[in-house]
């Protein structure tokens, strides 16, 4: 999706940017650990089909993608961008018959930045975005049965369970924008601060 190609998102803890294709090496990386294999549902990929996957991400109007970065490395002058890197945070709009539903998705990648705040917040933020960015109405998401810090995080911010699927080993939890949902969104978003990434980037 490209209508946040452009925009760089800051929090307290985290900072998310566009996926680029200069983050795809880092990405690609990440992608070869068989624990975020396994969490994410994810097949391994060579690095030219990472890249083609980034490419077509970009132009594809039903993915949105922010890279998350640690904040407090971002803002060091010593440390590049990449090397600030933590995660991604998705959603994806595939449901035809409803098209303000999208699910959303978090990985936060690098283990030492886990339980710290980020994938909350990251999560919370691109949750917003999507409401007022992007007019969605109603959250899903799809957890594997394994993946307890997932399913502990989306439940502690309201998601609710709709369905299992033994096959996929997956649960489907299910949130809809509410007035007071929105409102606690709008809250969420307080503190953020909205920037051209290009003015930002290093």
């Amino acid at each position: 999706m490209k209508i946040n190609e452009h925009t760089l998102l800051e929090g307290s803890r985290v900072v998310l940017v566009p996926y680029k294709k200069h983050h795809v090496p880092k990405y690609h990386g990440w992608m070869q650990s068989a624990e975020l294999q396994e969490l994410t549902a994810s097949e391994p990929l060579t690095l030219e089909q990472e890249y083609e996957m980034q490419h077509s991400w970009w132009q594809d109007e039903n993915k949105c993608t922010f890279i998350v970065l640690d904040k407090d490395r971002w803002k060091s002058a010593e440390v590049t961008e990449i090397d600030s890197m933590i995660g991604d945070v998705n959603l994806f709009f595939t449901n035809q018959e409803c098209p303000t539903e999208a699910e959303v998705e978090i990985m936060i990648a690098e283990p030492t930045s886990r339980r710290k705040g980020a994938g909350r917040e990251a999560l919370t933020v691109m949750m917003a975005y999507g409401v007022q960015e992007l007019g969605v109405r109603e959250f899903v998401a799809k957890i594997g049965y394994s993946n307890h810090g997932s399913l502990s995080l989306f439940h502690r911010l309201g998601f609710e369970e709709v369905s299992r699927s033994d096959v996929f080993q997956e649960v489907t939890l299910h949130l809809p924008i509410t007035d007071d949902i929105r409102a606690w969104l709008e809250q969420e978003m307080s503190h953020i601060s909205k920037h051209t990434y290009e003015n930002h980037c290093r």
